[in-house]
């Protein structure tokens, strides 16, 4: 422990996406607070500099999917693409931290490997993988919430002669699969995009499935230039309308119910959705198909109909058509040329999941008594989401309590955003906030302006801490779970309810009460004097407000 009381900054970030660079913006350059920021990576990006897998893009809208902080930001940027690729978020990042200037507050390469609360001091001390110890008052987490890759449930990959490769951490010179006999193990979101790629080059691709996914069209295309001088004439309007919407973005079709219309009116709303793309099948087509199990039939056995029409292999249809669980239960993926992939004679599908993969050999994948020889592996099964980032920073709080020991259980936070017992500790999009069911720059905006408030009301209090309490955090988990058991989510096993890690604690991650609904309940408690949380010197209250 440290004898100073003095911190060596007011805060400390980790991460340099959208979260960093937006909270380095906001915390330094309009708060005038010291900041330092970590950053694993060799520059800015985040999820976008990591993933650069073949096919990597955002599935939502490019106008949508970027910051509203800065109008000159806004109308300087042009995107190329309706749904911009990967390459292109990376450079649209790049710009942003070139026209802040953000770069100079940010350590490269560097990775946080602990941080524990002082509390003599009511200090954070934060440890690198470098050696620098460093004291700040806040900890903010901008580390994302799909950002520590899942181990496989299966061993030998240090075995196999062949190259292997992480979708999450993806070679930044890319890789050529020219000739190459490929296995990509995995079907979600990661191997839906890749896959197209990988079996337009490989001389075999044979895919390993666990869970077929409910994957539907992306829709994507060269931006509609008039729609975007349209957008850009009203931004505040759209971005309004856009945190307005339980998703953040502007859709304004949804109809009250799948049930309550003929079902040629429903073919005709899911026809039009489908070939709408992007989200709008999931989000905007009926307001009852994640609550009502008839109504979601509906759109699963649509979605089921449109496989079956572009799968010519029957066989193979019918394994990547999904049964067994409600569509929009696991995030659904958006794809284009997915299905035609599997009409390639190349491209086989292999079911692992009454037999799984037992292990991987010098020369492929082993199946029962199968071995499938291959000269590539491609590891596409997933993230340790959104509590995985958290405990990979060894994050301790009061008397030395672990963050894990903590959310043992599952995650508990007050409003997504803070925990009790660890003070002066921010998540942005954490865990039990909407986060990967809102549209991310947009919620990554909203918690960091929360965050810079609350700093900001305790400096100008002449106070060190700030804290949920425990019945405050204890009413949120209650609130969070009482809406998630009214939807159709805690059924499915998915990383919404942390069900894809062996061992991990099985609880609803994700707020489902909607952004619009979210941003209210925080703004009521900014309203109400910062209700739910106890600001202090060092120990002595200065206010416990009504929680």
């Amino acid at each position: 422990m440290t004898t100073s009381a003095v911190p060596d900054v007011d805060v400390v970030v980790v991460g340099a996406g959208f979260a960093g660079l937006y909270a380095l913006h906001k915390l330094r350059d309009e708060r005038d607070l010291s900041v330092r920021v970590f950053e694993a990576g060799s520059d800015v990006g985040g999820t976008w500099y990591w993933n650069r897998y073949p096919g990597a893009r955002c599935d939502i809208e490019s106008v949508h999917y970027s910051y509203s902080f800065d109008d000159g930001l806004q109308q300087e940027w042009e995107w190329s693409e309706k749904f911009a690729g990967q390459p292109e978020i990376l450079r649209y990042l790049e710009h942003v931290a070139d026209r802040f200037d953000l770069r100079s507050g940010i350590t490269f390469d560097t990775r946080v490997v602990s941080v524990h609360w002082d509390d003599r001091n009511s200090l954070w001390e934060v440890a690198t993988d470098g050696g620098e110890l460093i004291r700040s008052r806040f900890f903010v987490s901008g580390a994302g919430n799909l950002s520590v890759p899942k181990k496989p449930e299966f061993g030998g990959v240090e075995k196999f002669r062949g190259d292997v490769y992480l979708t999450g951490n993806w070679p930044h010179e890319g890789v050529d699969f020219t000739g190459r006999r490929v296995a990509v193990i995995g079907t979600g979101a990661s191997a839906i995009q890749a896959i197209p790629y990988i079996a337009e080059q490989a001389a075999e691709l044979t895919v390993f499935q666990r869970t077929p996914n409910f994957a539907t069209p992306l829709g994507n295309g060269p931006i509609d230039t008039a729609e975007a001088r349209q957008i850009k004439s009203d931004y505040r309007a759209v971005r309004e309308a856009a945190r307005n919407h339980f998703l953040g973005v502007p859709f304004d079709q949804v109809r009250p119910s799948a049930l309550a219309d003929t079902p040629e009116q429903r073919r005709k709303t899911f026809d039009e959705r489908w070939n709408a793309g992007g989200f709008r099948l999931f989000i905007d087509s009926y307001q009852d198909i994640l609550f009502d199990k008839k109504a979601n039939d509906t759109v699963a056995d649509y979605i089921r109909e449109r496989i079956h029409e572009r799968v010519e292999d029957p066989s193979k249809a019918e394994l990547l058509a999904p049964e067994g669980y409600a569509y929009g239960t696991k995030r659904p993926p958006l794809e284009t040329n997915y299905y035609e992939a599997f009409n390639r004679d190349s491209v086989a599908i292999v079911d692992v999941r009454n037999t799984p993969i037992d292990e991987i050999t010098a020369s492929g994948v082993r199946v029962g008594d199968s071995t499938y020889e291959v000269d590539t592996i491609v590891l596409a099964t997933g993230f340790d989401a959104m509590t995985g980032p958290l405990m990979a920073m060894d994050i301790r709080g009061r008397d030395g309590l672990e963050l894990a020991d903590k959310w043992s259980h599952g995650p508990r936070t007050y409003l997504g955003t803070t925990v009790h017992g660890f003070p002066n500790l921010f998540l942005i999009t954490g865990p039990q906030s909407p986060s990967v069911l809102y549209n991310m720059p947009l919620a990554i905006e909203d918690h960091v302006d929360f965050a810079a408030d609350a700093i900001a009301f305790v400096r100008q209090h002449d106070r060190d801490v700030i804290e949920a309490t425990e019945r405050a955090e204890a009413d949120w988990g209650v609130l969070v779970n009482e809406i998630a058991n009214q939807t159709l989510l805690p059924q499915t096993d998915s990383w919404y309810m942390g069900a894809n890690i062996p061992g991990k604690p099985r609880a609803c991650m994700v707020y489902l009460g909607g952004a619009p609904t979210y941003r209210q309940a925080c703004a009521d408690v900014v309203e109400a004097g910062y209700a739910g949380f106890e600001i202090t010197v060092a120990q002595a209250p200065f206010a416990v407000a009504a929680s």
